[in-house]
Order: C-alpha cells, then structure tokens, then sequence
C-alpha cells in the first residue's frame, strides 16, 4: 500500500510539473521600466496616477497590462503624456509634463523597457485637429492631403535619427535590458471613414491613414537597427479604430464614448495592446484578443 501511494504521489507531482510551471515560475523580468507619451500613459482612463498626475498615467495602460500579466513588481512607468523623443534625456515642462527626464528611470540593473514615441515628433494632434477643421468645408474631397502633401512623410523620415538616438540612450543606461518598441494602435479605418462623427475628410482617411503605416514602418526598422524587438498594435486593430462601434473601438473619437481622451486609446484598447506585448515577451503567439 505504502508503494502504491508514492508512486501515485510521483505521478501526481510529474503531472503539475509538466502542465502547471506557470503557477510557480518565477518572473523572467524583474525590473520593467516604461517609457513614452500619451498612447502609453492613458489619459483620462481610470484609475489616474499622481505621480505626477500632471503626465495622466492610468493603472490600466498597456505597461500595467504588461507588469500584471508577467508578474513584474518592480514597475516604474515614467511615461509622460505629451513626450516627444527630446524628452527621454531631457525635461519636459508644463503640463503635461514632469520634472524629470524620462531616462533617469533607466538602471543598470533595469532587465525589461517598453517605449512608444514619436508621434508627437510629427505633431500627431495638430494633424488631427487640422485635418478636422479643413473637413467642415469639404467633407469628400482631400483637403488635408492638399495641405500636407508629401510634408508628413518628411516629418517621419526626420523623426527616425531621433528614435534611434532614444534606443541608444536606453541601451547605454540598461546595457542588459531586454527593449520593446511599441507602435501606434490604429487610429483611422483603411478608407471611407465616418464623417462628420470622426471629422476626416473621405478623401483624408487613405492620406492619413499611410502617414500612420509610414510612422509604425519607422518605428519597426529602427528597433530592427538597433537589435531591439518591435511590437505593432496595427497589425492587430482593423475594425477597432476611431469609426468603429463604442463597444468594439480601442482608439477613441473626436467625442469619446468611454473615459479617454480624445483619439487616443481606451482601457480595451490598452489591454490589447499589454497582451500583445506580453505574448511577445514569452514568445507566444496572441490568440483571442
């Protein structure tokens, strides 16, 4: 009887052992630090941090979403709404803003950063708010595209020495660290739109739309320049952009229909973004999201 119970004992253990390692692994990551603007600090997305409450960082942004589902507890996000790529070595003043840069978050014995920056290198809301003006008047036609012209897309290729200037900062502050570039959530359909409820011309849509796959495509082949891995949440978002219903949109209006701020990610929209991140870190595909 004696033999029978421990070899029923073995085989029970062995079964743990091979089908629940996760419950008493230990994190891979223990030091995660979080850098970057707006679509990483979650603006008005409850619960608002204090620290400062001037950067409006939520505890459900996509680097939360990140440290909860690795079991990271030393978690420091420094991300700051309104960060621009001059911001990481230096300070950003007003507000939004900190009094801090956002590298000094950086360690030596840092193993885990995220970063997401760039679009506001390219003046992402005054884009917005002007293609939305130069709609009123022509809501079919391309104003915006008539504006802009190729001048965007010179904005992104001008941005791409800066981002790679941000991932050589972190990697001379965190040599060891483990570095995630994390593009930006799709904002705007492929074509059509939803004027007047998103005011972008329909002409605008495709225009602007290509300005964003030009950013992320920057974004991707500087992190592959600099060894590090990229993360590109548009991949994953068609039909949850700005257009789409309240309940399936990750990326708010104009006139939001949940607690964000205007074009910029919602809580569904960052735990998303988090689970793509995560199953990137454990080098698993994403199902189910």
């Amino acid at each position: 009887m004696t033999r029978r119970v421990t070899v029923v004992s073995l085989l029970t253990a062995l079964i743990a052992a091979l089908f629940v390692p996760s419950a008493t692994a230990a994190p891979k990551y223990r030091n995660y630090v979080s850098l970057g603007d707006s679509f990483v600090s979650g603006p008005f997305i409850p619960l608002q941090r204090l620290d400062p409450l001037s950067c409006f960082k939520s505890t459900q942004n996509y680097p939360s979403v990140v440290a909860r589902r690795l079991g990271i507890a030393n978690f420091t996000d420094i991300s700051c709404g309104g960060a621009q790529t001059k911001d990481m070595a230096g300070v950003q003043s007003g507000i939004p803003g900190q009094s801090v840069p956002q590298f000094s978050a950086l360690k030596a014995d840092t193993d885990l950063v995220t970063v997401s920056i760039g679009g506001n290198d390219i003046g992402f809301m005054d884009i917005i708010l002007t293609c939305a003006g130069k709609s009123l008047l022509d809501p079919n036609g391309a104003p915006c595209k008539a504006n802009y012209g190729d001048s965007l897309a010179a904005r992104v290729n001008a941005t791409a020495a800066k981002v790679a200037d941000v991932l050589n900062g972190i990697k001379q502050r965190s040599p060891n660290a483990k570095v995630v570039v994390v593009g930006y959530l799709r904002i705007l359909p492929p074509s059509g739109g939803c004027w007047p409820i998103v005011p972008i011309s329909k002409g605008d849509v495709p225009y602007l739309d290509n300005v964003q796959k030009q950013l992320n495509g920057m974004l991707g082949a500087q992190a592959h320049a600099a060894g590090a891995t990229f993360v590109n949440p548009y991949d994953i978002s068609l039909g949850r952009d700005t257009c789409a219903a309240p309940w399936d949109k990750w990326v708010e209006g104009i006139i939001p229909t949940s607690l964000a701020f205007p074009v910029h990610p919602n809580a569904n929209g960052m735990a998303a973004v988090g689970e793509q991140v995560a199953a990137a870190l454990a080098g698993t595909e994403l199902a189910g999201v």
